[in-house]
């Protein structure tokens, strides 16, 4: 179980002029902006959902997931999975999730996955038999083989997101964090990890976050949507709920597109 209650978090960003100036001027007085990222955030998420949370950039997706994670503090607010607080039980909650962020890497990138798979396994101290049992149902599911003997850096955006989701999962977590999993991947790569996805689900129960600008991601594997704009939840419901929201007719991104419109975020 997920519980955010009230979570406001706020970014200060220094701000100075271009050019000699303007840095002389800086020693004396510094000018910064305030930025609002979560503005009392609240919702639950139950054991084995599978939720969309979208919103467009800078309202505040990739805080949120941060701060589940627990490498966030937000300044005010509470927030409880599984009857731990995050960022204060950080270790024991690592425990419990996966996080796959579409444009960071968790392999090493000049050694073959396998060896990183070895090394996570050592960061998290899964017994052999857990891991191997793991490592093997994961290279099927999602055709690992010969990647496993292949660096990092030489992978395809593809497979290296393949091996990403599993590198993620080595410990068996709970709950899946996926921030932009299918970010530049070819439609066949994004069929493939579709369908991991919701086998896993399906088969172990697993709790899913995914924060995407695709909406074709969206209908594919959610049954529920939160559509966060300027750091406060704007709608939480189903697709169905979203359409009638967006009072119109068309595909999802263009239902999207006229919310974003209606709330003054696009």
């Amino acid at each position: 179980m997920i519980e955010v209650r009230g979570l406001s978090k706020e970014y200060h960003v220094r701000r100075r002029g271009s050019g000699a100036a303007a840095v002389w001027r800086s020693f004396f007085s510094r000018s910064h902006d305030v930025i609002q990222a979560l503005d009392d955030v609240s919702f639950r998420i139950a054991d084995g959902e599978m939720v969309g949370y979208i919103g467009p950039n800078g309202a505040g997706k990739s805080s949120t997931i941060k701060i589940l994670s627990g490498i966030l503090w937000p300044d005010s607010g509470s927030c409880l999975i599984d009857g731990r607080v995050p960022w204060l039980e950080r270790r024991e909650h690592v425990r419990q999730i996966g996080v796959v962020f579409g444009q960071r890497s968790q392999l090493w990138w000049d050694v073959p996955v396998g060896d990183s798979f070895v090394l996570i396994r050592e960061l998290y101290q899964v017994p052999a038999a857990d891991f191997h049992r793991r490592l093997d149902e994961l290279s099927e599911l999602l055709d690992l083989g010969e990647l496993l003997r292949t660096p990092a850096r030489q992978l395809s955006l593809g497979q290296r997101m393949r091996c990403e989701l599993a590198a993620a999962l080595l410990h068996g977590p709970r709950i899946l964090f996926l921030d932009e999993p299918t970010i530049g991947l070819d439609a066949t790569a994004k069929l493939a990890v579709r369908h991991f996805i919701r086998e896993l689900n399906r088969e172990h129960g697993t709790t899913v976050i995914l924060t995407t600008h695709d909406m074709q991601d969206i209908e594919a594997l959610t049954g529920r949507i939160l559509l966060i704009g300027r750091g406060r939840i704007l709608l939480d419901g189903s697709l169905s709920e979203l359409k009638q929201a967006s009072a119109g007719h068309g595909n999802l991104d263009e239902l999207v597109a006229r919310l974003y419109q209606r709330y003054e975020l696009a």
